[in-house]
């Protein structure tokens, strides 16, 4: 069985993760939004995949400090747009996504466990994100950045006629959007993973 224990910290498995974190970085660049099913606020990048790398080669842990590199730098080098609240958000989701397949695969490390941990993580990630949206993130950055909630659900309503509150808005657009970029980040990881999965694996 696995345990969190089991994850050894070196200094060679804190360069693979500085290194994972810089290319998570710098995937973040390569995003594109998805006009015809959420606000254009919301775009779809494959920032996620190396910390899933590394949370099925190292461990669950190495997926969550990938992430929390990858956005430090962001706000550090880029600086931030939205009050540091988008970086939160893409926190939270990629490190319940990636701490999920991660310690799922752990757990017996198989095709088939990879494939059941990538599926419950992107169902973790999108109920979480959801949930934390709906309470947390729309109303934490519309109050820094003096905006009305409406203001988010007249854009939703410009996709979809049907949103016509953030519930709504959350069931119609967020979810749907964050279950279609963990399909795409999963088949990408399936992959790809068993290629580059040795060089991290190298002592």
């Amino acid at each position: 069985m696995y345990t969190l224990s089991k994850e050894t910290w070196n200094t060679k498995t804190m360069v693979k993760i500085s290194v994972l974190g810089v290319i998570s970085f710098i995937l973040m660049f390569f995003e594109f939004p998805l006009p015809w099913l959420a606000p254009t606020f919301m775009k779809i990048d494959i920032s996620d995949l190396p910390s899933l790398i590394g949370a099925f080669a190292i461990g669950p842990m190495a997926g969550v400090i990938i992430q929390l590199l990858k956005n430090l730098l962001n706000v550090l080098i880029e600086g931030t747009t939205t009050a540091a609240v988008g970086e939160l958000a893409n926190f939270v989701v990629g490190s319940v996504f990636a701490f999920t397949a991660g310690f799922v695969y752990h757990r017996k490390k198989t095709f088939n466990r990879a494939l059941i941990g990538l599926i419950l993580g992107t169902i973790a990630m999108t109920v979480v994100i959801t949930l934390a949206n709906y309470f947390i993130m729309f109303p934490l950055y519309a109050k820094l950045m003096g905006l009305d909630m409406q203001v988010f659900i007249d854009m939703g309503r410009a996709i979809n006629k049907n949103i016509t509150d953030l519930r709504s808005l959350m069931i119609m657009s967020v979810v749907p959007f964050n279950l279609l970029k963990g399909i795409i980040v999963t088949a990408i990881t399936l992959l790809i993973y068993k290629k580059v999965s040795p060089i991290l694996k190298k002592q």
